[in-house]
């Protein structure tokens, strides 16, 4: 409904958003969103996990950017801390050899969801920093650069993920857990990250 197209190149674009999110679970080939997405000019990001093949990865290239426009695609890894390392250069390296220019980011957040005893969502802040760490090895580790992170947070002080800083542990979550959907880092988890990210970046 809020798709339209412009009045001087005969383009098409989804007018809801800038950047358009195609999910891990409906991302595949024949699925509706690519269908659609396919068919509008506006930057899309995919999500791309653990299930994700080489052949997946360029198919969805050549579908959603047959004329390989720079900045049309960024693909967002969401691997799993303890896959990563695995998983994503075989991925990166089909893309990087069949010449597609996609921006690799990595989602560190929702491969690593876990639940408590108690069946309360969250998150452990040690493995979200280590599904970024494998990101950035995979990445130099192809010669492809790495070229954002995608990140749940709030400057407010929220008890929904684990560790960091101040210590979250699973007795305080209850204290503050304010999220309606996906637990966040909190103010100074979010600073923690920002702050090991850069060093990773100097690396």
């Amino acid at each position: 409904g809020l798709t339209r197209e412009d009045s001087l190149t005969g383009d098409w674009y989804d007018c809801s958003a800038h950047l358009l999110w195609i999910g891990e679970r409906t991302r595949g080939l024949d699925d509706a969103h690519v269908e659609f997405f396919a068919g509008v000019h506006n930057p899309l990001g995919v999500k791309i996990g653990p299930a994700a093949s080489p052949d997946d990865v360029v198919g969805l290239c050549e579908r959603l950017n047959p004329l390989r426009t720079p900045g049309r695609l960024t693909f967002y890894a969401r691997m799993g801390a303890e896959r990563v390392r695995e998983l994503l250069p075989p991925l990166l390296r089909a893309v990087r050899d069949e010449g597609h220019p996609v921006l690799w980011a990595s989602d560190p957040m929702h491969a690593n969801t876990i639940r408590t005893a108690d069946g309360v969502k969250t998150r452990r802040f040690d493995t979200i920093m280590a599904e970024l760490e494998g990101f950035f090895e995979a990445c130099r580790s192809v010669g492809v650069w790495p070229g954002g992170v995608h990140l749940e947070f709030t400057g407010e002080d929220v008890t929904e993920c684990l560790g960091g800083a101040d210590d979250v542990l699973e007795e305080h979550l209850s204290s503050r857990y304010e999220t309606l959907l996906d637990p966040r880092l909190n103010a100074r988890q979010s600073l923690d990250l920002a702050f090991r990210v850069a060093e990773l970046m100097r690396r």
